[in-house]
């Protein structure tokens, strides 16, 4: 290590990222750990400690390296994105290796292939499972965090999860072979097809954003995208969704979400919802639980617009949720139309 500590030749790309880290002194360093992930900040932790001391001369050394770097990548400066990996990747690999390449960046976080399954919604992976053998799924859940199998067990159909269960109970030592073929077949099948339903559009992105500002905030914000990009705004604007957004449930629906709202928040949202949607709500209570309803609401007195927000927003989440699972259908503002969250 000592040698390596004098010879810039002999240090590892991370040994120069926590000496230049280090350099950079705790105010700059404190900035470019805030940009890392959990992973990257244990790493790079783990290879400041084994530094040891480090002349003057080899930060000095290092710096003119980057600086050198950085002013041949043309214009004195470099962008990274996906765009620009993608396109050095193709000028050195097959096509169909890139395309694993990139797959795999865009997917779910992790660095191995059940690292990454550990991260992906266990309704979104139950769905992928209940269509393969019982077998492979008992392979693939005895892989993976404890908590997470849990989950996934308990949202694959009943007499599929039990046939699981029995092949857990029996399964013995699984053979390389066997076990490389699964991660192969989930990361050219599985993950792949994540990452690619997983890019949203920009603007479906901005509207789950301005869902969940406040009303003040969303106001500002709308009206300054209007003055600057109309067509924008009209777009993100069709594409919100808001709690009076509610009242193009049907009466199952809005009976499936009261069951999952707390009381309280739904009292405080009706306070500032539309006729429409309290009229709909109403309509789905019995009448002792409507009767009571109000008079909560009618107790509350004045109550603050941001609490209304809050309880408003809490009550779309779970609507948005319970679209997630099939449980309800959100109609659309045309008779053929559908928002599926």
């Amino acid at each position: 290590m000592a040698k390596a500590k004098d010879d810039l030749r002999n240090l590892s790309g991370p040994q120069k990222a926590a000496i230049f880290m280090l350099a950079l002194g705790q105010e700059h360093s404190a900035g470019m750990f805030e940009l890392m992930d959990d992973e990257e900040i244990r790493d790079m932790s783990q290879t400041m400690s084994t530094l040891g001391n480090i002349n003057s001369s080899l930060i000095e050394r290092l710096f003119v390296e980057f600086a050198n770097q950085l002013s041949g990548g043309g214009g004195g400066s470099v962008i990274g994105s996906y765009d620009t990996a993608e396109r050095l990747l193709y000028q050195a690999l097959p096509e169909d290796r890139v395309s694993q390449i990139m797959e795999e960046i865009r997917g779910p976080a992790g660095r191995t292939m059940w690292d990454k399954l550990g991260n992906v919604n266990e309704a979104v992976l139950a769905n992928y499972l209940k269509n393969e053998y019982p077998q492979t799924v008992a392979v693939v859940l005895s892989k993976i965090r404890a908590d997470h199998a849990a989950r996934v067990l308990a949202v694959l159909p009943e007499n599929f999860s039990m046939e699981v269960i029995m092949r857990m109970l029996r399964m013995e030592s699984v053979q390389k072979e066997v076990l490389d073929h699964i991660e192969k077949t989930l990361r050219t099948e599985f993950m792949t097809n994540l990452a690619r339903t997983a890019r949203r559009d920009s603007h479906e992105m901005m509207a789950d954003i301005f869902n969940n500002l406040d009303r003040n905030t969303e106001s500002r914000f709308m009206t300054g995208l209007e003055e600057r990009n109309r067509e924008s705004a009209e777009k993100i604007k069709a594409l919100m969704f808001t709690f009076d957004d509610l009242a193009r449930l049907d009466n199952s629906g809005v009976q499936t979400v009261l069951r999952q709202v707390e009381k309280d928040a739904l009292a405080m949202a009706l306070k500032g919802g539309s006729e429409e949607v309290k009229t709909l709500f109403f309509q789905n209570m019995s009448e002792r639980a409507g009767k009571m309803m109000k008079e909560d609401m009618d107790a509350m007195g004045a109550v603050r617009l941001k609490e209304v927000d809050e309880a408003q927003a809490a009550i779309v989440q779970t609507a948005k949720a319970l679209a997630d699972a099939g449980e309800i259908v959100i109609a659309g503002s045309g008779e053929e139309d559908e928002l599926v969250y």
